[in-house]
């Protein structure tokens, strides 16, 4: 996770292309601002410009990183943690003043009750979730090691320092500065042990979570918006093969953002 140089510096003869989520906000973003810089197709483009919230920028940024472009995302959604404040105006001038911040998703696999293998990336985390009534129980095991022989608890997950403010922040599990070489390991509502938090992992570990009687104590594996239910075992690690590129204004990335979410 790293922070570089746009390398986009004319502004004058940036070409963008819009992508914007179905919402009524985001859609009147897109007609005001393709009405006045313009639109292109997504592969004759120097940036790819997200009008929505940060589900949607997540759904955009597997097309983005296949073409190898960067993203800047203004906010018409909610939250917008990964999105830029909202403004028709300057667009091109604040594009190519934006720091790019390159971050590795996490990949997930996953086998359920039926054998099927499923894969799927996850730039905030990969979460298992008890998928009935009765609590999960999970075995968890870092680099083949068994560390955790039963975890009784409503969940567990795995989150990039990107994504530690989300799901994981709001488990209890530490915020973590973007650039840190480590992982979040959270447990959710952990009933036995009780008293465990979760860990710090390095980067480059694979955690593998297997599903103790999953036919009685289902779970379920999220990879953000990806569901696999009814699963015997996932595995999770970091992906640094691929590389997401996101944009922020000077001042406003997400090195800050970690920074002043502790404070709030």
């Amino acid at each position: 996770m790293v922070a570089v140089n746009t390398g986009i510096r004319d502004a004058k003869v940036m070409k963008i292309s819009f992508r914007a989520s179905n919402v009524d906000v985001a859609q009147d973003a897109l007609t005001a601002l393709t009405n006045r810089y313009g639109q292109v197709d997504a592969e004759a483009s120097d940036v790819i410009v997200v009008l929505g919230g940060d589900g949607f920028m997540l759904e955009t940024l597997g097309e983005a990183r296949a073409l190898d472009k960067p993203v800047y995302g203004m906010n018409r959604g909610t939250v917008g943690f990964l999105m830029n404040t909202y403004s028709e105006d300057a667009l091109q001038e604040r594009v190519a003043e934006a720091e790019e911040v390159q971050l590795n998703p996490l990949k997930m696999r996953a086998e359920g009750v039926d054998g099927k293998i499923t894969e799927a990336l996850a730039l905030n985390e990969v979460s298992l979730l008890r998928g009935g009534p009765q609590a999960a129980r999970l075995r968890i095991s870092v680099d083949g090691r068994t560390r955790m022989e039963e975890l009784v608890c409503d969940g567990a997950l795995v989150a990039t320092p990107a994504g530690s403010t989300a799901y994981n922040y709001s488990a209890h599990g530490p915020i973590l500065p973007i650039g840190a070489d480590v992982l979040a390991l959270t447990p959710v509502a952990a009933f036995r042990p009780r008293r465990w938090r979760g860990a710090l992992l390095p980067i480059s570990a694979t955690v593998r979570f297997d599903v103790l009687n999953p036919e009685k104590r289902p779970v379920r594996a999220d990879a953000d918006s990806r569901t696999v239910p009814d699963v015997r075992w996932v595995e999770v690690h970091s992906e640094t093969s691929i590389v997401h590129r996101l944009l922020f204004d000077p001042g406003h990335g997400l090195e800050e953002r970690l920074i002043r979410e502790q404070f709030s």
